[in-house]
Parts: structure tokens; C-alpha cells; sequence
């Protein structure tokens, strides 16, 4: 999430609990009707507060400060093991320039980590509702690739559910971060199949999993867990289920899809991220479930004074996932 907000949009953050890879956060008033569509991934509100309403459907809102909060533990969590196959791609353009399209890029966390590990030119097109999170993130885009090749960056408002594979023409990359998990199964699909017309791969990075591993343990954390999973999935919205579907809808459309876990490892020196992620995360459940409010506010109590004791340790399960296209003239 953007900014710690309620329960909801914290624990949003810390499932997905961090969605958008990085950059989400809002309170469960602004999921309901915000109007930026921005998606992080991991944070204590799942890393978002989605926000659904004024500012048009399935618009999540993301506070700054929220997403600045989580950018290091998504920087870590990001699978690595993912950009071999990319950076075998060519390039395709004859510029030679490699064009990404981030969608909900929020800050632009996901770009500052990706664009220094790339070789060669490339131009990276901003995709968000929030105009404000769209000039912060072109502001702090990298300048330079990986060989030392320009990066350039331009901004386009709108809203990703409806993305074409027109807007897509000479894409080399399509990517996301703690996207997913925020979205609907049509809007997966929708996505899935921009990609699959554009021919291009899809980076999606940051997906909640579902599962949480609290040390040392607490009889509640399950309960806590389930009641925040639960509340994920309200509206229709994926969830601790995104990936599963996402990997439906890209294989099926001819992508050759890989997962990799990308959990937050989160210890005493992350004790600012992991507070926040407890707040966001408790109150999401506690939202979905309020009969767990007495229970749960005694939980947070004991779980915050553990983490400013610097005796907690909190691992917020994500999956990556890379979907490659069928090659151009390859079988049906």
C-alpha cells in the first residue's frame, strides 16, 4: 500500500501483504472508492489500499510513504532467477531500444529495480491512475541500464483493466509488481490477452500467496491468516488466488508460464515494515472477521512489542511469475 491506512489497506500490503510490487497502501475507505490505480506487492497492507469508486472501477490507491516503506524488503524478495530468459530476448525494435510497459507503477519501485539489471537502451512507459505517483516515479526512474545504455520514461494515465494489445505495439516487456492479487479474474484475462496479441513476455512480481510464518508462532496467527485472506477476496478480487489464475489464463493463450517464490524475510532490521504490516494485516482481519476484534487487538499488542524487541521474525509468502510467449510461427 501507499500509505499505512486501515487494517485492510496495510494488511493489503503485507499479503500482497504486498501487492504492486512495492508500492501500495490506503485505508479501507479509499479501497472503496479512490481513484489511482496503482498495484504494489508485499506490505502490511498488502502493500495497497485498493480503491474502488470515484476515481473509476478498480482503482487502488497507494500512499508514498507506504510504498517508500517496502521498496527495499520487494528490491530483496524480487525473484532474480527470473531475468535469464529475458535478457536472451532481442530486442525487436530497430532501434534496438527495449519498450516496457509497468503497469501500476506507483512510485516506480519496480523500474529501479529492473532497468539497472538490463543491458541495452530502454524506454519505460509509466502505466497508473495517480498522477501524483506517476511524476514521482518519473522523477526517480534510472537514467542508466546495466552497460550503461539510456533509460528513458514517459507516463500514460489511465486505467490498466482495460489495457488493448494496441496500446502494447513494440512492446518488449510487460510488468507489474504486487499487481495481481488486486485484480479480478476478467481483468487477469484481459491482461493475459494484451500480452498474448502484443507477443510479448509479462514480469509479474510480488502476488500474495496467502501464507504467513510468524516466529515464535501464536495459536491466533492462523485465524489471523485466514480472516486476512478472506478479506482479499472480497469484490471479486483475486487474491491469495492470482497466480494460479494468472498461470491459467497465460498458458491457455500459448505463454510458457514460470513461478518463483519471492517471500518478504522480514527481521529486526525491517521492524519499521514489519510494525506497519502487522497493523495493516490485523485489521484486515479483523475487518473481515469482527469477532476477532477482543482476541486481536491483545495479539497486536504482544506482536508489535515483540517486533520493537527486535525478537520477531515475519516471512510474507509471494510468488513471481514470468510468462513467456509462443515464439512467432511456432505450433498452434
Amino acid at each position: 500500500m501507499n500509505t499505512p491506512g486501515t487494517g485492510s489497506e496495510q494488511a493489503r500490503g503485507a499479503s500482497a501483504v504486498g501487492t504492486r510490487a512495492g508500492d501500495r497502501a490506503g485505508t479501507p475507505g479509499e479501497r472503496a472508492g479512490g481513484e489511482a490505480r496503482d498495484v504494489s506487492a508485499a506490505g502490511p497492507p498488502r502493500g495497497t489500499v485498493r480503491s474502488r469508486g470515484a476515481g473509476g472501477a478498480g482503482a487502488p490507491r497507494y500512499a508514498p510513504a507506504w510504498l517508500r516503506l517496502r521498496e527495499a524488503a520487494d528490491a530483496a524478495a524480487r525473484a532474480r532467477e527470473l531475468l535469464g530468459p529475458l535478457r536472451n530476448r532481442p530486442a525487436g525494435r530497430a532501434d534496438g531500444r527495449l519498450v516496457v510497459h509497468d503497469l501500476g507503477c506507483g512510485t516506480g519501485s519496480m523500474g529501479r529495480w529492473l532497468a539497472p539489471r538490463l543491458a541495452g537502451a530502454q524506454h519505460w512507459i509509466l502505466h497508473d491512475r495517480d498522477p501524483r505517483l506517476l511524476r514521482r516515479a518519473a522523477e526517480t526512474a534510472p537514467r542508466a541500464a546495466a552497460d550503461g545504455g539510456r533509460v528513458t520514461v514517459e507516463t500514460r494515465r489511465g486505467d490498466i483493466a482495460r489495457l488493448t494489445t494496441e496500446a502494447l505495439t513494440g512492446a518488449w516487456l510487460v510488468t507489474a509488481s504486487a499487481l495481481l492479487d488486486v485484480l479480478t479474474r476478467a481483468e487477469v484475462e484481459t491482461l493475459a490477452d494484451a500480452c498474448a496479441g502484443a507477443g510479448c513476455p509479462a514480469l509479474l512480481t510480488l502476488s500474495v500467496a496467502g501464507r504467513v510464518d510468524l516466529t515464535p508462532a501464536d495459536p491466533l496467527d492462523t485465524a489471523i491468516t485466514e480472516a486476512f485472506n478472506a478479506h482479499q477476496r472480497r469484490a471479486g478480487l483475486l487474491g491469495p488466488d492470482a497466480v494460479s489464475v494468472a498461470r491459467e489464463a497465460f498458458a491457455e493463450r500459448g505463454a510458457t508460464v514460470r513461478p518463483h517464490p519471492s517471500p518478504w524475510r522480514l527481521g529486526p532490521e525491517e521492524a519499521a515494515l514489519t510494525g506497519q504490516w502487522l497493523r495493516g494485516w490485523v485489521g484486515a482481519a479483523v475487518e473481515q472477521r469482527p469477532e476477532l476484534r477482543g482476541p486481536a487487538e491483545r495479539y497486536l499488542t504482544a506482536r508489535l512489542a515483540a517486533c520493537a524487541a527486535g525478537a520477531l521474525r515475519v516471512t510474507v509468502h509471494h510468488t513471481d511469475l514470468l510468462a513467456l510467449p509462443r515464439p512467432t510461427g511456432g505450433p498452434a
